[in-house]
């Protein structure tokens, strides 16, 4: 009877142990149908959020290009993970570049910088291509600088993107633009975050073209830049020739409303108000935004001079 009892122990363990793995099995099935239910029903979130660190960089840009994206152009809406732009192809170039430009992505490790200019295959039309600039005296200027993405691989390498890319004077672009650019930064810094619009004045007759697709030589560019935060909104634009210059930087200061006029270009038209962004296109206070007597200083010595 002892034997007999075990027998029925174990076949009753084996039972029960069979019946646990059934139901263990049928929840997990059950559980793996409520997750994909969910997951394409948008109440959960795809992954997990520890690995989401890098993607909240990526959906920042995404979540607000609906409303920061300048409007009354006609080029290709091109849109990059870490930029947006505007593609003309008959300039072969962006007659903007729109951008988020934060603190905490500039104060971030950066990675090595590695020069792979590219066509951009996202153009429809084809855009211009190294080729295009070689031998021709000028500058493969970015119009969204590498030190403004250089806070992970892929974000600097779309910066390299022959669309992002325009034909500027050697001593323009190593001297008074550069120096924009780093100003740009130390103020992104300063106000934590600025919505940036970087492009060429393509309204102009261009200066010449180069290279087997024409790519059009502007004759100036400008930098259109916005600090949404509270309580001081504010706003401030650039227009530059494309030439060596040896005058300070806020000379060249402009209110939006006149960058608009000239380039045909209508910009922050779903991020402002409509009284707001009457008040804040029409005028500037250079009291707001601190230039650099020591980055003039640099220039003027030095980087004119490469």
């Amino acid at each position: 009877m002892a034997k007999f009892r075990t027998n029925h122990a174990q076949q009753s363990k084996t039972s029960a142990g069979g019946n646990i793995v059934k139901v263990g099995l049928f929840a997990a099935i059950v559980g793996g149908l409520f997750y994909i239910f969910n997951l394409f029903t948008g109440n959960i979130p795809a992954t997990d959020p520890a690995v989401d660190e890098q993607e909240a960089y990526i959906n920042e840009d995404y979540d607000e290009a609906s409303y920061y994206l300048p409007g009354g152009t006609n080029g290709q809406i091109v849109k990059h993970q870490y930029y947006t732009l505007s593609y003309s192809e008959k300039h072969e170039q962006a007659e903007w570049v729109a951008y988020i430009l934060t603190r905490e992505r500039l104060v971030s490790p950066w990675v090595d910088r590695v020069d792979n200019f590219m066509p951009d295959l996202k153009v429809r039309t084809g855009s211009a291509t190294p080729a295009d600039y070689r031998g021709s005296g000028y500058d493969r200027g970015h119009l969204l600088p590498v030190a403004d993405r250089s806070f992970s691989e892929e974000a600097m390498e779309e910066t390299f993107y022959m669309s992002n890319i325009s034909p500027q004077s050697r001593n323009f672009n190593q001297g008074i633009w550069r120096e924009l650019e780093e100003l740009t930064r130390n103020w992104a810094k300063k106000f934590k975050k600025l919505y940036v619009v970087s492009g060429p004045v393509l309204s102009q007759r261009p200066k010449g073209r180069v290279g087997d697709n024409s790519v059009s030589i502007p004759q100036s560019y400008y930098k259109v830049l916005l600090d949404y935060s509270e309580p001081e909104i504010k706003a401030i634009a650039f227009l530059l020739p494309n030439e060596v210059n040896y005058d300070p930087l806020y000379k060249f200061t402009v209110s939006i409303d006149e960058v608009e006029e000239v380039t045909g270009i209508d910009f922050f038209p779903d991020l402002l108000e409509d009284q707001e962004e009457e008040d804040l296109e029409s005028t500037f206070n250079l009291d707001l935004w601190q230039f650099s007597k020591q980055k003039y200083d640099m220039r003027v010595k030095n980087w004119n001079k490469r």
